[in-house]
């Protein structure tokens, strides 16, 4: 039996499961190795899903996703990274702006 990557009702996303990261370099690092072409597919796909997706998330407490759908929320997180790419730059890196290879984020344990 194959393991279920993401709720049942988003199996047209499963081509894009590659982008369901969680944390935000991750999802840095995603961005800038991927072409404007992969970049483009992701975006448009999850831009028509990520209503639903938020309709489908709101079910859950954040910090009690099931597996899937904790995956759906990475995938929903990963179409915010790459929207700048996508609407205003066409490009994966920041157009004339800080080096985000020399951001070095900090989280809070």
């Amino acid at each position: 039996m194959a393991t279920q990557t993401l709720p049942a009702e988003f199996a047209d996303l499963e081509p894009f499961i590659d982008w369901a990261l969680a944390t935000e370099p991750e999802r840095t690092r995603k961005r800038l190795a991927s072409s404007m072409e992969d970049i483009q597919a992701f975006y448009d796909c999850m831009s028509t899903r990520v209503e639903a997706a938020m309709a489908y998330l709101n079910a859950f407490s954040l910090d009690a996703l099931p597996p899937e759908a904790g995956r759906l929320f990475h995938l929903s997180l990963s179409l915010m990274e790459v929207a700048n790419a996508v609407e205003m730059f066409q490009n994966p890196s920041v157009i004339k702006g800080f080096d985000v290879k020399r951001f070095a984020p900090v989280e809070d344990v």
